[in-house]
């Protein structure tokens, strides 16, 4: 059990690409992001072909999930927010797609086969996810604050501060990294655990709860907490 848990836990080389002679190993998380973005692509193109103003149901669902994001980014970043909702819109619904990709695991394999499992099980994908939305908070600080008013930002409310607040932009991408991998990683192996030890009928109840409302969960909170740490940047 052990040895299966640990294989399922780790990435592995889904296929090797040759470009211009040089062999790249291309892991099953890789290839997973890739149908993610795929399918958020897709979806795009697909809700929002031919815009009216008379909208149909497939403009209605775009316009649903676009208000919905609209609105917590308006909640968490009241001035600005235009110019971050797309970000943080995105990302929310890649984190929804990627944390509870294993639902739709319906392509046929063994141990051995390829099976789509959440890319946010790795913490390679989580600190890239982190170290990119840090890199939003910064950008949101000197575009709004001027490249001056953002280090002076720094010795705020008082110069004894400096030190911390230099340490902030160490810890908040340190702790959605760790966050979002922890949970997910949890969620993952508890369930891997119970479809080894039950198999028939107790994976499909639980993973309701470990699989769909924790990966949203957890979406949702990563994406929140990004809007806080922007906000506390435009202050």
């Amino acid at each position: 059990m052990g040895e299966k848990l640990t294989h399922a836990m780790e990435p592995h080389n889904a296929f090797t690409m040759n470009l211009f002679g040089l062999k790249i190993p291309v892991s099953d998380l890789v290839v997973t992001m890739w149908i993610i973005m795929a399918i958020m692509i897709v979806l795009a193109i697909v809700l929002t072909r031919k815009l009216s103003l008379i909208p149909n149901k497939r403009q209605n669902i775009a316009e649903i999930i676009v208000e919905f994001i609209n609105n917590m980014v308006k909640d968490a970043i009241p001035h600005h927010w235009k110019a971050f909702a797309p970000y943080l819109g995105t990302v929310m619904l890649f984190l929804v797609l990627a944390n509870t990709v294993s639902i739709f695991n319906i392509i046929p394999g063994g141990e051995e086969g390829f099976k789509l499992r959440p890319p946010t099980r790795n913490i390679n994908v989580t600190v890239c996810l982190a170290v990119m939305s840090i890199c939003v908070v910064a950008y949101a600080g000197i575009r709004y604050k001027g490249v001056g008013g953002w280090i002076k930002s720094f010795a705020k409310p008082t110069p004894i501060m400096l030190p911390f607040n230099i340490l902030d932009y160490v810890i908040k991408p340190t702790s959605l990294a760790l966050r979002l991998f922890g949970n997910i990683l949890g969620a993952f192996i508890v369930m891997e655990l119970i479809y080894m030890a039950f198999p028939i009928f107790a994976p499909a109840v639980l993973s309701c709860y470990f699989d769909l409302f924790d990966g949203i969960l957890q979406a949702y909170v990563f994406m929140f907490l990004t809007s806080i740490y922007i906000s506390e940047a435009l202050e």
